[in-house]
């Protein structure tokens, strides 16, 4: 284990959780609803419009955009970002690194005129949740990459990871995180195990539930709880669901929806158990030991946020290179003990394994960062709702939960 590995941070907001609403702005669920009816065939781009002349070998650059405290910074100096500051003083390639996503729906917005419009983003390299990447490669927005280049994504990219429903093969997307929606509660105050979704309906919880307000952060959990295979499932499975939450909802079963403040409510002790991600609870167990995060026995939704080089990036060779980089198990695992999420690189458990350092050695056994194989078994990856299913079940989610 090399010493540049940092001590274990915890970042203090969610990605997965900072405002994920669909539509949220009137321009951006404009864009949306627009792009979302009969197939997209007007923003569609064919594979042969989609390269730009690649400027890589004669400038060494690279933008890279991606999301708050998503990166290793230094201790003492938060400019630093030792990963990505060891990749330039090995390649030559000065990396811009822009810290401007912050919704996923707010950065479509923002990117997609310039895409449909057939000119480049200024962008090489996006970090997006696969539900949006799901749209970008529908679209034809982004360019397949070249493995030939990338030979560790190749050798150690996750088995799990590999062939999500819109993307099969990852020829588009390649994760830089991934993680877990599962159920998180207080074990002290609820006094016994919960194992299962439909534990959340017990009645002395009655109250002191929350769920996700995100349509695609919340339901693939809940189907799952109703024992349907969420890789496969139909628009009876979903409404379905939604009557039981409904009935929820309307006997004040379900205390609210959340977007990333359900943290405050389970450390407070005014919800005793919701829906969560993996990487926040790693938070709340520091602060308090009786915080559990459970893969349900019916299964959880695993998810990730994918890197992708947009249409028409300047810079698409030096951005594969970046890719293959952090896909080196020793750069994974330095990634890894930073941000602490679901490293898509299990081969980095055994560089952190191998580590003098207690703490760093103790994140290799942490399930909710390397699943052991017995949480691997549960962990699924969900379809995506497509473009014709999006408004449709939009509205009836949102519904529900007061969006």
């Amino acid at each position: 284990m090399t010493s540049s590995v940092p001590r274990s941070r915890t970042s203090s907001v969610s990605r997965r959780s900072l405002l994920r609403v669909l539509g949220g702005g009137a321009a951006v669920g404009a864009a949306v609803g627009a792009l979302a009816g009969c197939g997209v065939p007007a923003a569609y781009i064919e594979p042969g419009e989609r390269a730009a002349r690649d400027r890589s070998r004669r400038d060494r650059t690279l933008t890279f955009a991606n999301w708050p405290l998503y990166i290793d910074t230094d201790d003492n100096d938060k400019t630093k970002r030792p990963s990505l500051d060891a990749f330039e003083k090995r390649t030559g390639i000065d990396v811009r690194y822009t810290e401007e996503i912050n919704d996923n729906d707010e950065f479509f917005g923002k990117i997609s005129p310039s895409l449909m419009n057939h000119q480049e983003t200024g962008r090489d390299l996006i970090v997006i949740s696969d539900w949006m990447c799901a749209r970008f490669v529908r679209l034809g927005w982004v360019q397949e990459m070249d493995r030939a280049r990338q030979p560790n994504v190749t050798k150690y990219l996750d088995p799990l990871l590999r062939s999500p429903h819109f993307d099969p093969g990852r020829k588009y997307t390649v994760p830089w995180q991934s993680g877990i929606t599962g159920i998180a509660y207080n074990k002290r105050k609820v006094g016994r195990e919960i194992k299962q979704v439909s534990d959340l309906w017990a009645d002395d919880l009655k109250g002191r539930v929350t769920l996700l307000s995100g349509l695609d952060e919340a339901f693939a959990l809940l189907l799952q709880g109703d024992g349907v295979d969420i890789r496969k499932w139909t628009a009876d499975d979903f409404h379905r669901m939604c009557d039981k939450v409904e009935k929820m909802v309307n006997s004040h079963h379900i205390r609210r929806f959340t977007g990333n403040d359900y943290i405050k409510d389970l450390s407070s002790g005014d919800v005793l158990a919701c829906q969560a991600y993996s990487g926040d609870v790693i938070q709340l167990q520091a602060d308090d030991p009786d915080i559990e995060f459970v893969v349900p026995e019916e299964g959880a939704e695993l998810w990730a946020e994918s890197l992708m080089v947009p249409n028409l990036a300047r810079h698409k060779q030096n951005a594969e290179r970046l890719i293959d980089y952090y896909y080196d198990p020793e750069v994974a695992a330095e990634l890894a003990a930073w941000v602490n999420y679901v490293c898509p690189v299990p081969a980095a458990r055994d560089i952190l394994a191998s580590s003098k350092d207690k703490e760093l050695a103790a994140l290799a056994e942490d399930p909710l960062i390397f699943p052991d194989d017995a949480m691997r078994e549960r962990l699924v990856i969900a379809r995506d709702i497509t473009s014709r299913e999006r408004t449709e079940f939009a509205k009836r989610w949102n519904g529900l939960a007061g969006l």
